[in-house]
C-alpha cells in the first residue's frame, strides 16, 4: 500500500508528498489541503510517540474530487481541510465515515464537531474587523450588522463576497438572521465597500494602512502572520496600523471558523487514523497545531500562544454547531450573486 500511494501522489502534479523516515508496521495516510510546514510537526511527534508512520499528499484544491475518483481504491485515511466549506463538501459526497471515539468528544467541543460524527475541529480561528487607529475610535464598531450601516458608506474593504471565509460567514448571518435580513446586510455591505472585492485578507489589512478604507474583514491569523514576517517587514507596518475588533460580544459573540479532519469512508488503516485524529486533538499537538499558524486551539483549556494573548486575549466566540453554517454556504453564494456583491 505504501509504494502504491506514492505512486499516486506523484502521478498527479503539483501534488508533493512528504513520508516520515521513522519505521514501522503501522502508517496513515493523509490527503492534506493544510500546508506541510503546519502539520509536519505534528505528524513527526505523533510517529514518535506511537511509531505509526505518516504518509501525506499536500494540494490546494481536487483532493476531493480525487478521494471520489478513486473510490474503493483509494489509499486516504484522512482527509485534512482549511476550512469547514471542504470539510463539509467531502462528508455531503458521502466519501466519510462516522467515528465513535470519547477522546474527541471530551475533546473537541460540540459546535467544532458534525453532530453525526463524520469531522471534527482541530483548530479555530474567527472572522474579524480590522479597524484603523487612526480613522475609527474604539467603539465605534461592535457588529457584524454594523458592516451595513451608512455610515461606513466608502469605508470597508473584502474579498470576494464568494471566498470560502465569507461565505461562511453569511451561512452565519443567514443562520442567526434569516435569508432575507441577511440578503439586506448583504446589500448594505456592498454598498459600503470602498473598491470592489479583491485580493487576499492581507491585502484588506494593507488597504485600511494605505487610507483605501476604514475598515476590513479578515481572519485573525492573519495578524499573526503579518506582525512577525521578517521577509516581509512591511507587514508589521500593516498590522500596526489596526485595531482588532471582535464582532458581537455584547450578543452571540465572534464568528468561528475551523481546520479540521474526516475519516474516509474506504480508509485502508482506519484504526492507526482514528489514533492521528485523537492525537491531534490532544494537549501536546493541539499547543503545536495552534501555534504554528496563530490560531487557537479547540481543546478547552489549552494554552494559547503568547502572541494571541497578548493581542487577542479572550472573546466570546459564536457557539452555533458550523454544520448548520456549512449547510448555508450555498443560499449564501446565492446571495452574493443575486445583490452582485464581487460587481
Amino acid at each position: 500500500m505504501r509504494n502504491t500511494f506514492k505512486k499516486l501522489a506523484f502521478a498527479a502534479l503539483p501534488l508533493t508528498i512528504a513520508v516520515t523516515s521513522v519505521q514501522a508496521s503501522e502508517e496513515v495516510n493523509i490527503y492534506s489541503y493544510r500546508q506541510q510546514f503546519l502539520i509536519q510537526p505534528m505528524l513527526d511527534a505523533f510517529t514518535e510517540k506511537t511509531g505509526i508512520k505518516t504518509n501525506v499528499v499536500f494540494a490546494k484544491k481536487g483532493l476531493i474530487e480525487r478521494l471520489e475518483n478513486e473510490g474503493k481504491n483509494s489509499p486516504a485515511d484522512i482527509v485534512l481541510t482549511s476550512d469547514i466549506g471542504p470539510l463539509y463538501d467531502v462528508v455531503a459526497k458521502g466519501l466519510t465515515q462516522p467515528v465513535q471515539s470519547d477522546v474527541l468528544e471530551k475533546n473537541i467541543p460540540a459546535q467544532f464537531r458534525d453532530p453525526a460524527d463524520h469531522w471534527f475541529g482541530l483548530t479555530a480561528r474567527t472572522r474579524l474587523v480590522y479597524a484603523s487607529k487612526d480613522r475609527v475610535q474604539e467603539g465605534e464598531f461592535a457588529t457584524y450588522e454594523d458592516l451595513a450601516d451608512p455610515k461606513w458608506k466608502g469605508r470597508i474593504c473584502t474579498r470576494s463576497g464568494k471566498h470560502s471565509y465569507n461565505l461562511s460567514l453569511v451561512g452565519s448571518m443567514i443562520a442567526h438572521h434569516g435569508e432575507a435580513q441577511a440578503e439586506q446586510w448583504l446589500e448594505g455591505l456592498k454598498a459600503n465597500l470602498a473598491r470592489k472585492p479583491q485580493g487576499n485578507d492581507r491585502a484588506q489589512v494593507k488597504a485600511v494602512k494605505e487610507g483605501v478604507c476604514d475598515l476590513a474583514l479578515g481572519n485573525s491569523y492573519y495578524f499573526g502572520k503579518m506582525i512577525t514576517n521578517e521577509k516581509n517587514p512591511e507587514q508589521k507596518d500593516w498590522a500596526n496600523s489596526v485595531n482588532l475588533v471582535f464582532p458581537n460580544q455584547a450578543d452571540r459573540g465572534a464568528h468561528m471558523n475551523i481546520s479540521g479532519a474526516a475519516l474516509t469512508k474506504y480508509a485502508p488503516h482506519a484504526d492507526s487514523a482514528v489514533k492521528l485524529m485523537e492525537f491531534l486533538s490532544e494537549a501536546q499537538a493541539q499547543a503545536m497545531y495552534a501555534e504554528a499558524n496563530y490560531e487557537f486551539p479547540v481543546r478547552p483549556g489549552t494554552k494559547r500562544s503568547e502572541l494571541i494573548e497578548q493581542y487577542m486575549g479572550e472573546f466570546k466566540e459564536d457557539t452555533i454547531n458550523l454544520q448548520k453554517v456549512a449547510e448555508l454556504r450555498a443560499q449564501a453564494a446565492r446571495l452574493a450573486d443575486k445583490v452582485g456583491f464581487d460587481n
